[in-house]
């Protein structure tokens, strides 16, 4: 059984590099109690605006939150919402000075308006084209200074198809990590899915994995083990960890595949719930645990944010209460 004490104090040990797309979650907030008389939607009273750090960003929030030391690289626009993400990642502890300041591409800002504690609507304010080979060089370079200069325990990819991880980027940073024998713990997207050969983990969740292999897998073990076994063949990967939502988790590695099944929870929002998964797992790897252990500790910090609303990142105390509970059950 796993002794989640000492796991987390090991995980206060840890530096993780995350590499990846970095946004602002936006939420603005108000009452709705009239309908526009210029068209069938409702008319939001606006009373609050609160800017959060999202995408990569929102994962380096999670290890920070559960004791360890994250390196964030990434790329915003040369413009105001760029201004303002690097405002906020000091505010937060998190270095902002390994993160490019691009004029070929704008802060990617996700803009969520909520009323009457309901998610109305979201606007996305992005770029996705591939990063342009100049700041390739940059974030390639700041990589280098970052693995040359620090102890790094563990590399997490973050993949929003947002364009700061074009294949050519990706492979380098695969390069790397090999190089220096380094786990990398892999967040997919759909565009670069298969660019990720010879990763130590891979989480894609059901939808993703049903994308990537163009098929329709059912959420039981056989099918899920079946797809494992094709990651493995295209990826050579070690683990794979596949999110299931209501269903829990499943893993699999060359020794063993299961479903951890999820806690009962009061689901409110699943936004950011993807980035604590792949924390957890990050952080997992880099204490070299089972992914057994990996999977039931994701699967329960990933259900925890899922009962609060926005972007927010797990709660370390929690964690821990959870897993007790979880254990004197079984």
């Amino acid at each position: 059984m796993l002794n989640i004490q000492e796991t987390l104090k090991a995980f206060s040990l840890k530096n993780v590099l995350v590499i990846g797309d970095v946004m602002i979650d936006r939420y603005l907030s108000g009452v709705a109690n009239r309908m526009s008389p210029e068209a069938p939607v409702p008319i939001v009273d606006l009373n609050n605006q609160i800017d959060r750090l999202g995408g990569a960003a929102n994962v380096a929030l999670n290890i920070k939150a559960l004791g360890a030391n994250p390196f964030l690289i990434s790329a915003v626009g040369k413009d105001e919402d760029g201004e303002k993400f690097l405002q906020l990642l000091p505010e937060h502890q998190i270095s902002e000075k390994h993160i490019i300041q691009s004029s070929d591409r704008r802060t990617t800002v996700k803009t969520r308006i909520i009323a009457n504690k309901q998610h109305l609507l979201r606007v996305d304010d992005e770029d996705k084209h591939d990063i342009c080979s100049y700041d390739h060089a940059v974030l390639i370079k700041k990589l280098k200074t970052v693995l040359e200069n620090n102890t790094i325990h563990v590399i997490l990819i973050q993949d929003y198809n947002k364009g700061i991880l074009s294949p050519s980027v990706i492979k380098e940073i695969m390069d790397l990590a090999s190089e220096a024998n380094i786990p990398t713990a892999i967040d997919p997207k759909f565009k670069n899915f298969w660019a990720y050969k010879n990763c130590t983990l891979i989480k894609p969740n059901l939808k993703e994995i049903r994308q990537a292999l163009g098929q329709e897998i059912s959420p039981d073990l056989m099918a899920l083990s079946q797809a494992h076994a094709i990651l493995n063949k295209k990826l050579n990967n070690q683990f794979s960890l596949i999110t299931l939502s209501e269903k829990g988790a499943f893993y699999g590695s060359n020794e063993n595949t299961q479903i951890v099944p999820t806690q009962k929870r009061a689901i409110v929002d699943v936004c950011g719930a993807g980035d604590t998964v792949i924390s957890l797992a990050a952080l997992g790897l880099a204490c070299a645990l089972s992914i057994q252990d990996i999977t039931i500790l994701s699967n329960l910090a990933g259900g925890q944010v899922c009962e609060q609303v926005g972007v927010v990142p797990v709660n370390a105390s929690l964690l821990e209460k959870e897993y007790k509970q979880i254990i004197r059950i079984d």
